[in-house]
């Protein structure tokens, strides 16, 4: 019994002792998290998307001022001497030469030119919104990511000393100095703790998958 209370007074201190040498402060470098964000802002097709769009709404704004070009119209009609003064002696001759102006149209170009500015506004804000939310959502997935890294050194460290002290309790079984039950309940510690690890890692990959869906890329590739 008293290997079994020894072995997991030693498990607890030892976690204790990890705890305070894997800090989640010291696993996050903010410079590297501003270079997934920047990765993100680049490569994420939803945000291409919103992109296009400000893009599309740009081009739209300037056809419309443009188009001011569009309410005036121009025309000529070309007269013979000879043809214009048999048919009507008072119609001019040669080349005649005319603008227009469409009044319909150039009342409408200010609302119409207002309307697409504000298109491309709306636009605009959507893709910044969407920018934030992006770059919220990478970070969360970051410190996710680093909060399940260090979770898992924990246990990976807590799992080999447990192994270590219950081989020690082997011995000391085999010799006869301790019961069968005190070894098996170090067992059932260990295959605890091999299930923690396993979940542990477990976390890590989806947590990494999770942030590599925003990157476009692997981890291993960013430097």
């Amino acid at each position: 019994m008293r290997y079994f209370c020894f072995l997991t007074f030693f498990f607890f201190t030892f976690l204790a002792s990890a705890k305070a040498q894997n800090s989640l402060a010291d696993e996050i470098s903010y410079p590297y998290l501003e270079k997934l964000v920047e990765l993100a802002k680049k490569n994420y097709p939803k945000l291409k998307l919103y992109q296009a769009r400000v893009d599309a709404g740009d081009y739209n704004a300037k056809k419309m001022k443009l188009s001011y070009f569009e309410i005036l119209s121009f025309s000529y009609l070309y007269s013979p001497d000879r043809l214009a003064s048999t048919i009507n002696p008072n119609f001019l001759n040669g080349y005649q030469f005319g603008f227009f102006v469409n009044i319909g149209s150039l009342l409408q170009k200010p609302a119409l030119i207002k309307q697409a500015k504000s298109e491309l506004r709306a636009v605009e804000h959507d893709r910044d919104t969407y920018m934030l939310n992006l770059e919220a959502d990478v970070k969360q997935r970051y410190f996710a990511f680093s909060q399940y890294r260090v979770l898992l050194r924990l246990k990976a460290d807590a799992l080999h000393d447990v192994e270590s002290l219950a081989q020690e309790l082997k011995y000391k079984y085999e010799k006869g100095e301790t019961s069968l039950e005190e070894y098996s309940k170090a067992l059932v510690v260990i295959s605890d703790r091999q299930q923690a690890r396993v979940s542990a890692e477990a976390d890590v990959l989806i947590s990494k998958s999770a942030l590599e869906e925003l990157l476009g890329q692997k981890l291993e590739d960013i430097k």
